[in-house]
């Protein structure tokens, strides 16, 4: 899948270079602005914006595409994040070797969000052995009915310590958004 850069005004490569940044490091679009200015790319910060909201889904699916197949063994958990000051919750699933395996950002916390991200990451990657969580009701339901309707045998690992793998990953999620101060839509969270 080719990532359309279609009606921009910038080229492709300054483009890709801002969503990079504004991604991957703690940077607010301001700081993202400024390191342009210092590569002679006069842009506003809230020309940065739209750009990943556009574009960090279409990244996502390349990489993706391009991604290892991943070990059968997964863990997944929830981190809180802050959206238009108020709450919410971001699921993540990592392979034991903390590769990614699928993220979700629903607007409710439930079985059926769990159920949504466990069946979108068994879509793209196959079926678990085994899945190791921290305790959460939410996971464990969400894997027995999958079982159920589907009459697979995915073994449920409740085992706090084993979690750590993608409870790091979290703390990386909380740098790139603090200085952002949160998130101001649920769309702009999703999609970045």
């Amino acid at each position: 899948m080719a990532i359309s850069f279609k009606g921009t005004h910038f080229p492709q490569d300054i483009m890709l270079m801002g969503l990079r940044w504004s991604v991957a490091y703690p940077l607010s679009y301001r700081q993202v602005e400024e390191r342009m200015e210092t590569r002679e790319v006069l842009l506003g910060h809230a020309t940065i914006q739209p750009w990943v909201v556009k574009s960090s889904p279409q990244l996502d699916e390349a990489f993706h595409q391009r991604q290892r197949p991943v070990w059968g063994r997964w863990r997944m958990d929830e981190t809180y994040i802050k959206i238009n000051g108020q709450g919410s919750d971001r699921y993540r699933a990592v392979d034991k070797t903390g590769q990614p395996i699928d993220v979700l950002l629903p607007e409710q916390r439930d079985e059926h969000a769990a159920k949504r991200l466990l069946t979108k990451a068994i879509g793209r990657h196959g079926v678990p052995e085994k899945i190791t969580m921290d305790g959460s009701a939410a996971h464990e339901a969400a894997i027995k009915r999958y079982n159920a309707e589907h009459g697979t045998a995915i073994a449920i690992r409740k085992i706090k310590y084993f979690n750590n793998m993608v409870e790091q990953d979290h703390r990386g999620v909380k740098r790139v958004m603090h200085p952002m101060l949160g998130f101001k839509s649920f769309t702009a969270a999703q999609d970045t």
